[in-house]
């Protein structure tokens, strides 16, 4: 299946993974509708190393991916329920008992850490780096789900905010000074209503 590119405007990774299901134009686009959406979409991420995502591509079962990304889906469809009950003010330490399945998903990591060359402009050296060993598809929700509890534990819920736009499902952490972001992006839903305001202007002159 062709798709375009993945969205990221969200200031937020855990809110783009929320934006991976959207209709950027007039077509609906699910960038996870199966295996190899999921595969694309953690490589425009960049939260799964390439090589990793091709080894597990090559190690599959069938369907295999195919099923990972409709859990990716799944996990998708209840963090929104969460995010879309809390936007708007700040989330307290409640809000945990409601996050039993995300602290479920961080449990499968499988990761270490490693001494590893270090290149910089401090010279050369050496730098613990953490590590994960991929051992399954499966797997691949962990950087997901650690993008989620980032946001879940860093970001102000009172800066969760939807677009305006018509029909638009997408979500923003709204970052700007006085916060009065309204859209997902200018070019798609900001230009659409500035130009259905232009067209109702026009016919109330007529």
């Amino acid at each position: 299946m062709h798709r375009p590119p993945a969205m990221f405007i969200a200031d937020s990774l855990g809110l783009d993974f929320l934006n991976s299901v959207a209709t950027p134009v007039d077509t609906p686009v699910d960038w996870l509708d199966d295996g190899e959406g999921l595969i694309d979409w953690l490589a425009q991420a960049k939260l799964v190393p390439a090589d990793e995502l091709e080894a597990l591509r090559t190690r599959a079962r069938p369907n295999e991916l195919d099923e990972v990304a409709g859990q990716a889906r799944d996990l998708r469809d209840w963090f929104r329920g969460f995010v879309l009950k809390h936007a708007g003010q700040p989330l307290t330490a409640k809000a945990l008992r409601e996050l039993g399945r995300l602290n479920s998903v961080l449990e499968r990591d499988d990761s270490f850490r490693q001494i590893v060359p270090r290149h910089g402009e401090q010279g050369d050296g050496l730098a613990l780096q953490r590590m994960r060993r991929w051992r399954s598809p499966e797997s691949l929700l962990v950087p997901i789900g650690e993008a989620l509890a980032k946001f879940v534990c860093e970001e102000d819920f009172s800066d969760v905010k939807a677009c305006e736009g018509h029909n638009c499902t997408m979500l923003f952490a709204d970052h700007t000074r006085r916060r009065a972001r309204r859209w997902c992006t200018m070019a798609i839903c900001g230009n659409r209503a500035k130009q259905a305001a232009h067209r109702s202007r026009l016919k109330s002159r007529q």
